[in-house]
């Protein structure tokens, strides 16, 4: 559709997620709000889609489970849109066993960690770590959706010293190293220090410490559940939810530029120009920079593999769980805390790790509804791969070469835990071909607009702020240099993940702004 006005009260650029929830939160509010997409579909990274041709299964494409979204949203919104928990939390093989952690089965859970290890200890400093981390994450989530806390209010939030210090001072590793012996296990509880961030156990900056806490403190549980109906049907609900309260959702239109003069703005796009009063960028810092026509930061790197496959029927294992246990949750691969160091070393130094490490997930298992009811009765299946420690500087060089590579040491890695080829159990999609794709950082940031592949637009930040400053940009984590311009995505303070956060603290800033001047 066209835009059917020469001014708006928000231009909205991008309609993911974010962008989606910010044009429904003004709309209601009786905003009038233009959102430009640039694909010819709404929901950007969250999306599902028939990924292989003549098959009937609508695969999240890009992102897969939602933690981070604050049920506050679903409800202000009214949004048909539910989540399902997975009682595995993860699965790692190892040799001919493995460590199974059964989120409503302590006593399984302790009998794993016995076979695994021989001793009680890690067990226990299991139940300990995670029973602080429960209590940090029921304090810190409720946050995301207020102003910025400053530092020493979170500390005083926290109020546990300790946790504090291990969280937020001091880095990650010197944690995990401390409380627990067994290699396999040091490596299940750092993966979540990794995820789409290429960082190490040490690093000094707490990056890994950042990105920790934002896959810990999901909901206040730091459940990782399952979109049912699968991540489009969040994206659909809020299109649908930005629509019925009065947003216009103009897709195949590319903004090309923005130029403010910190009161009013101009929206250039293909097809045309929209005034506005503030325009919300649900894009990175880097991409806003271009659009401004100013000096971009340093483009971010991203650093992950993203596989979709979907399977005839699940694989063997060369351990007894059952394959539709081993599957439920986070299954890792080469994730052992000294393989993660050996293959972040390798990376850095310009190398595909010779271990890659990665993590899988059926979310049929959970949620077979996204499969044809005749393929679900055949015994199909997904899996959604993602792999750690692939830098985009990585496949600078032979991008297509280099996937391939990593594609076939990735399977090699999975097939070693495996009592049969995964290559085995692949479906064909209509044309004869496996149903598997591989997307690397430079693929997701030319079919995305990620820079870098960078699935949080850059380095994820503490959920504080630093300064005193006033404005309600500042103290809603969407400030940019300038006034009427505010982030909304991934890029804003507390916008990493498929949250609606980024949108929702955006829309308020908005808001609050507004209300001052009327």
């Amino acid at each position: 559709m066209q835009p059917t006005r020469a001014s708006y009260d928000v231009v909205i650029v991008g309609g993911g997620h974010n962008g989606l929830v910010a044009a429904a939160y003004l709309a209601r509010a009786g905003r009038s709000v233009l959102v430009l997409e640039r694909q010819d579909h709404t929901g950007g990274a969250a999306v599902s889609e028939r990924v292989f041709p003549g098959v009937d299964a609508r695969l999240s494409r890009y992102s897969y489970l939602v933690s981070l979204l604050p049920r506050q949203i679903v409800r202000d919104l009214g949004l048909r849109f539910a989540t399902r928990r997975r009682r595995i939390s993860s699965y790692t093989p190892l040799g001919n066993a493995g460590l199974l952690i059964d989120s409503a089965d302590e006593y399984r859970t302790r009998a794993s960690f016995l076979r695994l290890t021989g001793s009680e200890s890690d067990y226990l400093a299991w139940q300990e770590f995670y029973g602080t981390l429960g209590r940090v994450a029921q304090r810190v989530f409720p946050t995301l959706t207020e102003p910025l806390p400053t530092r020493d209010e979170m500390r005083r939030l926290v109020d546990d010293s300790a946790a504090w210090e291990a969280l937020f001072e001091r880095p990650l590793g010197e944690t995990i190293e401390s409380r627990f012996a067994d290699d396999t296990v040091r490596g299940v509880v750092l993966t979540d220090a990794l995820i789409g961030t290429f960082t190490h156990a040490h690093d000094p900056t707490l990056r890994q410490n950042r990105c920790f806490l934002y896959h810990v403190i999901g909901g206040g549980t730091g459940d990782w559940d399952v979109p049912i109906g699968g991540m489009g049907a969040l994206t659909d609900a809020l299109a649908a939810a930005a629509r019925s309260a009065g947003a216009e959702l103009a897709i195949g239109h590319a903004v090309t530029g923005i130029d403010t003069d910190g009161r009013t703005a101009e929206v250039r796009f293909d097809g045309g120009t929209a005034g506005a009063r503030h325009v919300l960028v649900n894009a990175s810092p880097h991409e806003l920079s271009r659009l401004l026509g100013e000096s971009a930061p340093p483009r971010p790197e991203g650093s992950q593999l993203k596989m979709n496959m979907l399977l005839r029927r699940l694989p063997r294992l060369r351990d007894t769980v059952d394959p539709a246990e081993a599957f439920a949750g986070t299954f890792h691969i080469a994730e052992g805390y000294a393989q993660l160091d050996r293959a972040y070393l390798e990376a850095d130094a310009g190398r595909l790790p010779s271990a890659p490490p990665a993590e899988i997930y059926c979310h049929t298992l959970t949620d077979p509804s996204i499969l044809a009811p005749e393929l679900a009765a055949q015994g199909a299946h997904t899996l959604t791969l993602f792999g750690l420690h692939t830098p985009a500087s990585l496949f600078d060089d032979d991008p297509v070469a280099t996937k391939q590579r990593l594609v076939d040491a990735t399977l090699s890695q999975l097939d070693s835990v495996l009592a049969e080829p995964i290559r085995d159990c692949l479906a064909v999609d209509g044309d004869g071909r496996p149903c598997l794709e591989a997307k690397s950082p430079l693929d997701l940031e030319a079919e995305l607009g990620l820079p870098g592949g960078h699935i949080f637009h850059g380095d994820l930040e503490f959920p504080f702020r630093a300064d005193d400053a006033a404005d309600p940009a500042s103290r809603w984590g969407v400030r940019t240099d300038h006034a009427n311009v505010l982030l909304c995505g991934a890029g804003a303070v507390r916008g990493g993940g498929v949250s609606g956060i980024g949108g929702h603290n955006a829309a308020r800033a908005v808001l609050e702004t507004t209300s001052a001047h009327e």
